[in-house]
């Protein structure tokens, strides 16, 4: 038997004052899964992750998760799901410890109960000798690891997070979904991530790439790369328009202009880079081949780079 998904998202659109966010979208995300929205800015992906967190309605279409209406069960969803916001919710003024046991406060924790998980918390972020710390002294990645120890604290179902990376090191970010993977191996917490960074995007099972308020390709990191189904080469040169015209002439292969080069997608590209300098003398100036990137894809789907804002 098929286990259901955990979120199944049916037609949804969105729009803010006549300009629409989401158009049309459908996808189903997995129990276990650590699941990525890929996009630039106004891509949508915001958007939708604030419709599964319950801070925006579903005005069109419909949304399920945990096996509940998100419009008529929003209440009974929110007690089972966290949320780990692009702008930091810790109250620096606090310690560790407090933002933690107020957190729990919130959501009904008290007594026992409430130190076994600030604890366990502590210990797992590595937050136990710097419990009685105030937050304002702490690095942007422990303020992360805080956030984070404050989100499981709860014992989610479901943890969702909106560009969980602002603002940290590379260091830190590798700390940051470590702490993640332990969460979905040992607690079974579904992860969503919103993103526009591609190593972040690299580490999700699966994502759905956004454009426009639509997902334009969907599946897992790997199955999206194959997608191009080659080597990608990208030329320079002093004239590209007459670089651009003996490579399709000669060739006939299609050439995409990007950012003041030429990009060719092309099988096994190391064998056919001499046939290309020889044919195209004095024409290159320079070439490069490069395995095919999350990137590539995007490029691919949308003809433009994913640090492109739609705005």
């Amino acid at each position: 038997m098929v286990e259901a998904p955990i979120i199944q998202i049916e037609s949804v659109s969105h729009a803010y004052a006549g300009r629409t966010a989401l158009a049309d979208v459908s996808l189903s995300i997995n129990a276990g899964e650590i699941f990525g929205f890929l996009g630039p800015n106004g891509s949508g992906k915001t958007t939708l992750l604030r419709i599964l967190c319950t801070m925006l309605p579903v005005t069109q279409g419909r949304v399920q998760m945990l096996g509940m209406d998100l419009a008529t069960s929003r209440d009974e969803i929110r007690k089972r799901i966290a949320v780990v916001f692009q702008s930091p919710s810790l109250d620096k003024q606090l310690t560790a410890e407090e933002n933690l046991r107020h957190h729990g406060h919130l959501y009904g924790l008290r007594g026992a109960e409430l130190q076994t998980r600030i604890d366990q918390m502590l210990t797992r972020f590595g937050l136990v000798d710097r419990r009685h710390e105030y937050v304002q002294s702490f690095s942007g990645g422990m303020r992360r690891r805080v956030e984070l120890a404050k989100g499981l604290l709860t014992r989610p179902v479901l943890f969702l997070m909106d560009e969980p990376s602002t603002g940290l090191d590379p260091a830190a970010r590798i700390e940051m979904w470590q702490a993640l993977q332990l969460a979905r191996e040992q607690d079974g917490v579904t992860i969503l991530v919103s993103t526009h960074l591609m190593d972040e995007a690299e580490r999700c099972d699966r994502l759905a790439i956004m454009d426009l308020g639509k997902v334009v390709a969907l599946g897992t990191p790997a199955e999206l790369k194959e997608r191009i189904g080659g080597d990608v080469i990208t030329l320079a040169g002093s004239d590209l328009p007459a670089l651009q015209r003996a490579l399709q002439k000669k060739f006939e292969i299609v050439v995409a202009p990007m950012d003041g080069t030429l990009r060719i997608e092309r099988p096994r590209a190391h064998e056919f880079i001499p046939q290309l300098v020889e044919a195209l003398p004095g024409l290159i100036d320079s070439l490069s081949i490069g395995r095919p990137t999350l990137e590539d894809v995007f490029i691919q789907t949308t003809g433009r780079r994913l640090s492109e804002d739609n705005r």
